[in-house]
């Protein structure tokens, strides 16, 4: 059975400004983040990182309404 990977970025550009975000959003939590693997964060530094991001794109969305 094969994969599919719904979380692949299609345009260059867009990975850059991504792993940006996803590194301002790491230091905005707290969480000591390196570029590359980062597999001995906790899943609680992990998702503090994902939910900051996702702060983040709320408040521009709703920002720009």
């Amino acid at each position: 059975m094969s994969s599919n990977n719904s979380n692949k970025i299609n345009i260059p550009e867009a990975r850059a400004a991504m792993d940006k975000f996803k590194m301002e959003a790491a230091a905005e939590v707290g969480v000591n983040l390196k570029e590359g693997y980062n597999g001995d964060l906790t899943s609680r530094e992990a998702g503090s990182v994902g939910g900051q991001m996702v702060k983040k794109m709320i408040e521009s969305y709703e920002k720009n309404l």
